[in-house]
């Protein structure tokens, strides 16, 4: 039998393979043949999770086949409390993407197995124990990803897909030429996890800051981080809205996940670059925030909140102790939910009515009551309101910026006012003032469509009202991650850990 992970890492590839053996004009069959891969993928993942140990902070469930000694490389998965919240983001965010791909009308069998690929390797990301592996895995989200924009995208989609796959590209020579310093410098010669970790003890300050530096370049461009998102906006304006959920929900995620495994074999570079992570933080975080209040375009308006997001994750990693952690890890999550079901929201709103321009819109709130309600959650879920899993995420960073920064984290709240002020903009423009005829037939959310959306708000509010579940698996990864730094760097306020 399969180990479990390999098991987990095949369901959507043996689905993808059902998929490639269907005839064409058996759409009907070859959709519900994806969500059902999808179903079971995330019923596995969840099965999973019972039978992980997130009191230990052991890797967990671990498999190591070695490819090849004298490379050093080897197939080499397992979990812990940072990746395995990854992974269930994955499962569940490529089924929902699936449940709102029925505007997906031409090569019908082709987008689903191509989604189901590019679930596989996002899950082969999160769950590699070793940097070769992982960036083969890093590599191969690409070439889905790559058609799926040039093929279901919009008018410019071609430029998208290319600008995607040459910035990201770009990006890992750079990380590449960074591992395989770091792998010189490991006497085992392996990639592994652990061999890269006791090489990094052997190099120099300067060379780690070096070899960090250039991680954080390949990171950086998939998180994004200011000024490596110019790909952003531009890919989620042309990808179909599913391929959208999956690129802000997931594909965000792996950059700042590998940042945490590299801060974990670096610390001394990432100590000493710990303000230069939390600058690049606070601008992505204060950049995105302004360009998305400048937006009329919805799509581009959420591409840029994504980058605002994201710059909370960079400002919660970089305080280097345990309350910033886990906000960084829980707004990875929480921010999945959120922006997997924004973008799922007004891909099907666009899908009605062909526009994105929000000044086209207005008073649809009795013309579309459940859109309303689901997008206005959506939008305070966004904002990190009481209540909502941001406002968990974003309360941890704020505690964890204070006790590294003092007062210089008020501006992780401007960045909060600066959301809440075009998401009012928003929600003003799409269901108040005057009524427009031409937008007073369209139609309202259908059943699997709220079911979809409704899921990912129900996880918002649920990891908002009850986070317990979710900051206990994440704990003692994050307190072993910053068992690597000084006490008074990585020492919590008094009270220890935050439930």
């Amino acid at each position: 039998m399969a180990h479990p992970l390999i098991l987990l890492l095949l369901l959507p590839i043996f689905g993808a393979l059902a998929i490639a053996l269907l005839p064409n004009k058996r759409t009907a069959l070859i959709r519900n043949t994806a969500i059902l891969a999808a179903v079971l993928t995330l019923a596995y993942a969840a099965f999973l999770a019972t039978q992980v140990d997130f009191s230990s902070s052991a890797i967990q469930l671990k498999t190591s086949i070695v490819w090849n000694k004298q490379l050093g490389t080897s197939f080499s998965l397992g979990v812990d409390g940072l990746a395995f919240p990854l992974v269930l983001l994955t499962t569940l965010l490529v089924l929902m993407a699936l449940l709102a791909s029925h505007m997906i009308t031409h090569h019908i069998k082709g987008y689903y197995l191509l989604m189901l690929l590019l679930e596989a390797a996002t899950l082969g990301v999160f769950m590699a124990q070793d940097w070769g592996l992982f960036y083969v895995f890093w590599e191969l989200v690409l070439i889905p990803l790559f058609f799926l924009i040039d093929r279901w995208g919009g008018k410019n989609r071609q430029t998208a897909a290319l600008n995607f796959v040459l910035y990201t590209m770009g990006g890992s020579i750079f990380m590449l030429l960074a591992l395989l310093v770091l792998f010189d410098a490991t006497p085992t010669h392996s990639f592994t996890f652990e061999a890269m970790a006791a090489g990094a003890k052997s190099v120099g300050p300067t060379e780690q800051i070096l070899i960090f530096l250039g991680l954080l370049i390949g990171l950086g461009v998939k998180m994004p981080l200011f000024p490596l998102h110019g790909w952003l906006p531009l890919a989620h304006v042309e990808a179909p809205s599913p391929v959208s959920i999956l690129l802000s929900g997931i594909l965000l995620k792996m950059g700042s996940y590998g940042l945490l495994r590299a801060i974990e074999i670096l610390p001394t570079a990432a100590l000493a670059l710990q303000g230069v992570l939390f600058t690049l933080g606070t601008i992505s975080l204060l950049y995105g925030g302004l360009l998305a209040w400048r937006q009329s375009d919805m799509k581009k308006m959420i591409a840029y909140s994504s980058v605002s997001h994201m710059g909370v994750v960079v400002i919660g990693i970089a305080t280097l102790n345990v309350y910033g952690m886990t906000g960084a890890v829980y707004q990875m999550v929480a921010h999945g939910l959120v922006a997997g079901a924004t973008f799922m929201l007004i891909g099907l709103l666009y899908e009605r009515t062909h526009t994105r321009d929000i000044n086209d819109y207005g008073s649809l709130i009795k013309v579309t009551p459940r859109f309303a309600f689901l997008i206005i959650l959506a939008f305070v879920g966004g904002v990190g309101l009481p209540g909502t899993a941001g406002f968990i995420a974003e309360l941890h960073v704020l505690i964890g910026g204070f006790n590294a920064w003092g007062w210089a984290i008020v501006l992780l709240s401007l960045g909060v006012l600066v959301t809440a002020a075009y998401s009012i903009r928003t929600i003003k423009h799409l269901y108040t003032g005057p009524v427009r005829l031409d937008m007073q037939q369209v139609e309202d959310l259908r059943l699997l469509e709220l079911v979809a959306a409704g899921s990912l708000m129900t996880g918002t509010l649920l990891l908002g009202f009850y986070p317990l579940p979710l900051l206990d698996m994440m704990h003692t990864a994050v307190q072993q991650l910053v068992s690597h730094f000084p006490p008074e760097t990585s020492a919590p306020l008094s009270g220890g850990f935050m439930p």
